[in-house]
C-alpha cells in the first residue's frame, strides 16, 4: 500500500477427509457385549437349575436375608456342578452317597518291643507274687510261734486277690476283735495287728484298710448305725499299724462297708465281723496261663 499501512492477511486452513475420532466407543461396545454375556448367562443358568438350587442364588444375593447353607455340599448349588452330563439334577437322578471316612488307626508298635513289654510286666508280676507268698509265710510262722495270740490264729484268713494280698481278721464264736458295738480295740487284737505290720513293713506296698459287721442292725443312739461302727473300728485298725511302725503314707484307704460285702453265705454269722487289710498291687496280674 502506497499509504503505509501493513495490509491484514487472513489464512484459511481447509481440513480434507473424515478424520480420526477417538477410541471411547471401543469402551462402549466392550461395556455392550459384557452386558450380553450376563445377560446370556443368566438365561443359561436359569434354564438348568432346580427351584432349590435358583432359591440358594436368590437367598446368596439377597442384601436382607441369609441362605440357611453353610459350606460344602449344602452351598448354593449344593454341592453339584451344571454341566449337561450327568451333573444336572432332575428325576431320575441317582441319590448321592455319603462316605463316612474314618481316620487311619494308629500304627502298631514294633513287635519287638511289645514282646520285650510283656516279658518285662511278666517278670514284676512275678517277683511281686514271690513277695506275697513270702510275706505269708512269714506271717503264719510269726502267729504259731507267739503263745500270747495262738489262741486268734484261726481269726486270721490270708488269700490273693485282683487287688492283692488280703489279710483278714475275722471274729469266730467265742473269740471276738472287738466288744460288741464297740470300736475299742483289746489288747490281743492290737497285738495280732502288730504282727501283721511287722510283715507290711518289709514289703514296699500301700495298703487299704476296710471295716465290716454283720447284717444284724446295730442303733447306738443318734443315728449311729453299723456304717459308722464298721468306720470306726477301721480307723481304730489304721492307728494301730501307725502305733507298729508303718508310715502313714502307705495307708491308701479307710473306708466302713457295714454289711455290704458279707464274708459267708449268711449274713449274720460272726464271720462277717471283720477287719480286711489289702496289700495292693503294684504290678499287672497274671493271668492263669502264664502263672
Amino acid at each position: 500500500m502506497d499509504d503505509g499501512v501493513a495490509p491484514i492477511i487472513v489464512k484459511r486452513v481447509t481440513k480434507g477427509g473424515g478424520g480420526h475420532h477417538g477410541g471411547a466407543w471401543k469402551v462402549a461396545y466392550a461395556d455392550f457385549v459384557t452386558a450380553m454375556m450376563a445377560f446370556f448367562l443368566l438365561l443359561w443358568l436359569l434354564n438348568v437349575t432346580t427351584d432349590e438350587q435358583k432359591s440358594g442364588l436368590a437367598d446368596y444375593f439377597a442384601p436382607t436375608s441369609v441362605s440357611a447353607a453353610r459350606s460344602g455340599a449344602g452351598d448354593i448349588l449344593a454341592g453339584r456342578t451344571m454341566a449337561p452330563d450327568g451333573a444336572r439334577v432332575g428325576e431320575g437322578a441317582p441319590p448321592m452317597v455319603i462316605v463316612d471316612i474314618q481316620p487311619p488307626p494308629p500304627p502298631p508298635q514294633n513287635e519287638a518291643n511289645q514282646t520285650r513289654d510283656a516279658e518285662l510286666e511278666k517278670l514284676l508280676a512275678e517277683r511281686e507274687q514271690a513277695a506275697f507268698d513270702q510275706a505269708k509265710q512269714e506271717l503264719e510262722a510269726a502267729l504259731d510261734q507267739n503263745p500270747e495270740i495262738a489262741a486268734l490264729r484261726e481269726n486270721i484268713v490270708i488269700d490273693m486277690t485282683p487287688d492283692g494280698m488280703r489279710i483278714q481278721l475275722v471274729d469266730k464264736r467265742g473269740g471276738y476283735l472287738f466288744p460288741s458295738g464297740s470300736a475299742t480295740m483289746p489288747a490281743r487284737t492290737r497285738q495280732l495287728i502288730q504282727q501283721i505290720a511287722k510283715v507290711m513293713a518289709t514289703l514296699p506296698n500301700d495298703i487299704s484298710i476296710s471295716g465290716h459287721t454283720d447284717a444284724a442292725q446295730f442303733n447306738g443312739g443318734n443315728g449311729y448305725t453299723n456304717w459308722e461302727l464298721s468306720s470306726d473300728r477301721a480307723n481304730a485298725s489304721r492307728r494301730a499299724l501307725a502305733e507298729a511302725g508303718i508310715p502313714i503314707d502307705r495307708i491308701s484307704e479307710v473306708v466302713g462297708k457295714a454289711d455290704t460285702e458279707p464274708l459267708t453265705p449268711d449274713p449274720f454269722e460272726p464271720e462277717n465281723r471283720r477287719i480286711s487289710f489289702v496289700l495292693q498291687r503294684t504290678a499287672p496280674v497274671l493271668p492263669p496261663n502264664l502263672r
